[in-house]
């Protein structure tokens, strides 16, 4: 396997695990009401829930690769910002980061 799939696969299963957590978890509702963000919280565990499946299925199709990726990684900057705003610590922020990079990666390298 090559680091481009262990790079989906890391993504996807993140962004599957990310949106089961919103579901089980009142710590992510609740994050999004420390963002102010409360009523777009829905919205964007669902683009995330999508663009997870659509890491999965652009496999086999690199168009839905490039979109998902795209997609996936302009939410990951927008939490960002979103954590800059919020002056949360670099641990807080990291994992938005790690994630705004991978999927940087993952759209680079399938436009290749």
């Amino acid at each position: 396997m090559d680091i481009l799939k262990i790079c989906i696969l890391i993504s996807s299963l993140s962004f599957f695990t990310y949106s089961a957590y919103y579901f089980i978890s009142p710590k992510m509702k609740n994050e999004f009401k420390r963002f102010d963000l409360e009523k777009f919280g829905l919205f964007v565990i669902v683009t995330q829930f999508i663009g997870a499946l659509g890491l999965i299925i652009g496999l086999a199709f690199q168009e839905l690769l490039i979109i998902s990726s795209l997609g996936l990684a302009i939410q990951m900057f927008a939490g960002v910002l979103v954590r800059i705003k919020m002056k949360d610590n670099i641990w807080v922020s990291l994992p938005a980061f790690f994630y705004m990079l991978l999927n940087t990666y993952i759209f680079l390298a399938s436009i290749n």
